[in-house]
């Protein structure tokens, strides 16, 4: 009754309304209404475009600071490969110092020298002798590089060539015996090297600018009597050798395979109030021959010199803006700067992310455009209103296509949508690299003719599998990852994918959104890394053995015992290596015991056997700053820990670290098991008895019987059979 009363009302009251003016009042009533619909839809559209924009900042944002910290691992890798290459050159010079000062005629001569008190006269056959040293030295230095070069020593004529480098042998005082031919004399920084010495110790000279004007260096090496120690008292003189510093050490900046045109590795030293450059730089800049104050803002060399091992965004020598990181050298007061320009580091993400915005502030754009048709056509016909609709809702998909068209090109992964057949219906460019076609050529050919047949079987079976399982993964994560390593005539390949399964619905069958990442170069990586380590429990384990070999041996079988514990109890991999070496870095702390402790064959006192255990908890601080894989230091620490919670800390063991409780397990059936000069080792069933009866007691139960398992069933009896045999004394 209302709409039919308001209907005849507005009928009846139309001609006069329109007479008097009163029409106007009807179409304003319209008109605001239109308004309202129009500014609530203003409203929803800005905020979407403020929240829109405000979200592609943050995501640009984000995206810059994961390249800023790809880049900082890329570069720290670098900087650590070459800090070490450095340092062994460094090591390689003290090496051929060493070689000749533990030769025994020259250890011979020097001791006689000694004993005749600076009479050579007494020596026997002292001309031969030095002839022979004089002949040594000459030999080593031209093998080592300690000779001058064949221009190097020549100055203005009628002046004297003077010495540049070589080899010399002189005693305690450093007064020369025996050099090389272009030997310098020891003066000046030689001298004052050879004050500043401590008794015995080695020391150099570091890198100045020579006579030739070349960057040498000195290296002194001492030499102790026949059938002496390194005591001081031992020590009867010195070597010294001067070098000219070259492509022989400067080449180990040099990063094999690098394919940056702007990125440079050099070693810098502080010269307050300056820093100053000590190798060659790329712009052509010779060695020792640039110097900058350490206070000019921003400047890479002076932030690395002040933050060493620090990651940066800073000033080059050269203005330029650069990625910078650095690495202390301990050899030698330098510090290695690794750096690229942020020009073209950034480059492609760069590029990338600005391309996202320009399309995204391009979307709103259009945005605003539809809002303005909109308003001007608010009071069109309801067929006209919808076909703007319709006509807007496909230039905003036209849009949002380009947009995720833009974005999938420009990512740097491979991302193909995949049929359930294997036929191609996405790729986006990275997809097509190295396949000889475009990415819309790919599209509706089979996976296996794009990628080779072994990959694409391979990718077939597994969409498969994600397609029959597609309700499980998209209720839970939604994307399964997968690594998987190929073979072929270029190399090995190790591919990391991620597989989205899609729904079918009425146009499409169902398939699966693969993101394909070829991670070869990480995984290298991670093994030299993994190498490196290696060689740095090697070489740990080694100063262990240097000074107690028993202890050496006893480490290398508790983390033999460990590993196969851990791998009988089907822990991963990383628990594996974690178990390993701690086994074999538990006793690192004893370097720090007295000698007297170690050696000694009677029974310890109270306060020498706590020593002995407080050494475990010495290697642990001793590695805590070491950046392992796995919870080392954390297993280290705990090692002395009880399962029942009586241990030093009273930690109860499901606190624990798995790896600290296989560990103790292996730690105390290597100690029952081993054979000593004093005693003989126990036998495996004994041992074995023990450690049972102290399971949930002192000891987890779980590497317990995983060690029995092993002894009994998995070769453990024969491969650890040499543990009865005692040591030589």
């Amino acid at each position: 009754m209302t709409d039919e009363n308001d209907t005849e009302t507005a009928t009846e009251k139309s001609e006069p309304e329109q007479a008097s003016g009163g029409g106007g009042v009807e179409k304003e009533t319209v008109k605001r209404g239109v308004n309202k619909v129009v500014l609530i839809t203003a409203i929803v559209l800005v905020a979407l475009a403020i929240g829109g924009v405000a979200g592609v900042f943050w995501f640009i944002e984000s995206e810059r600071a994961r390249d800023h910290q790809a880049w900082q691992v890329r570069l720290g890798i670098v900087a650590d490969s070459r800090a070490a290459a450095v340092t062994e050159w460094v090591d390689a010079q003290y090496s051929v110092l060493r070689e000749m000062s533990e030769n025994a005629s020259l250890q011979l001569y020097m001791t006689e020298l000694m004993l005749s008190e600076g009479d050579r006269s007494q020596i026997t056959d002292e001309p031969a002798q030095a002839g022979y040293l004089r002949n040594l030295l000459v030999a080593s230095a031209d093998r080592a590089g300690f000779s001058a070069p064949t221009s190097a020593g020549e100055v203005s004529a009628n002046v004297e060539k003077a010495g540049v480098a070589g080899l010399a042998l002189t005693d305690e005082n450093g007064e020369t015996l025996v050099a090389t031919p272009a030997m310098p004399p020891i003066t000046g920084r030689l001298r004052a090297a050879v004050a500043a010495m401590s008794e015995g110790d080695p020391g150099f000279v570091d890198i100045y600018v020579g006579l030739t004007g070349l960057p040498t260096m000195a290296f002194i090496t001492p030499v102790y009597a026949v059938q002496g120690g390194s005591g001081g008292s031992d020590f009867i003189g010195l070597i010294i050798g001067v070098r000219i510093v070259g492509d022989d050490l400067f080449e180990n900046l040099e990063q094999p395979g690098e394919i940056e045109q702007t990125a440079e590795t050099y070693l810098v030293r502080s010269a307050k109030p300056n820093v100053e450059y000590v190798s060659p730089l790329k712009d052509g800049t010779r060695p020792l021959k640039r110097r900058l104050a350490l206070n000019t803002p921003d400047l890479a060399s002076a932030f690395v010199l002040d933050t060493a091992g620090g990651f940066g965004i800073k000033r080059d020598y050269d203005g330029a803006e650069v990625l910078v990181t650095g690495r202390p050298l301990t050899a030698v007061p330098w510090t290695l700067v690794r750096k690229v320009t942020t020009a073209e580091a950034l480059a492609d993400t760069d590029t990338r992310l600005t391309t996202m915005l320009v399309v995204f502030l391009m979307l709103i754009g259009g945005m605003a455009v539809t809002l303005i048709a909109v308003w001007r056509h608010g009071t069109s016909i309801r067929a006209a209103e919808a076909a703007e609709g319709f006509r807007i809702a496909a230039e905003r998909f036209g849009n949002l296509s380009k947009f995720l068209k833009v974005v999938t090109d420009g990512q740097p992964t491979s991302i193909m949508a995949v049929t359930d057949a294997g036929v191609i219906t996405f790729a986006n460019y990275q997809a097509s690299v190295g396949t000889g076609i475009t990415h819309e050529e790919m599209l509706g050919k089979s996976l296996s003719s794009v990628i080779g047949p072994i990959k694409g079987k391979y990718f077939l079976d597994y969409n498969a599998e994600i397609i029959r399982n597609r309700e499980e993964i998209l209720a839970g994560d939604g994307r399964v990852s997968n690594e998987k390593t190929f073979e072929d005539e270029r190399g090995r390949h190790i591919i990391r994918s991620y597989h989205i399964p899609l729904r079918p619905d009425r146009d499409f069958p169902p398939g699966c959104l693969m993101i394909l990442d070829d991670i070869s170069e990480l995984v290298e990586q991670r093994e030299r890394r993994s190498l490196i380590m290696n060689q740095l429990v090697s070489t740990l384990l080694t100063v262990v053995g240097r000074r107690d070999p028993f202890t050496a041996d006893h480490a290398l079988r508790v983390s033999d015992v460990a590993e196969c514990i851990a791998k009988e109890m089907e822990l991963e991999d990383q628990a594996v290596q974690t178990s390993g070496i701690s086994g074999k870095l538990m006793n690192l702390g004893k370097t720090l015991v007295p000698v007297e402790i170690l050696s000694k064959e009677g029974a310890l006192t109270d306060e020498e056997m706590q020593i002995v255990r407080d050494s475990v908890q010495v290697s642990a601080d001793l590695l805590q700053e070491v950046d392992f894989d796995g919870p080392v230091v954390d297993t280290i620490r705990q090692v002395q820990e009880k399962w029942d919670g009586s241990g030093p800390k009273g930690m109860l063991g499901e606190d624990l670290e798995i790896s600290a409780c296989i560990v103790a397990v292996a730690n105390a059936f290597v100690g029952m098991a081993s054979a000593r000069p004093y005693r003989a080792g126990m036998e495996f069933e004994k041992a074995c008895g023990i450690l049972v009866g102290l399971g949930g007691k002192e000891f987890s139960r779980r590497p317990v019987a995983a060690l029995v398992n092993y002894i009994e069933n998995r070769g453990g009896r024969e491969r650890w059979a040499h543990f009865s045999v005692p040591p030589e004394a």
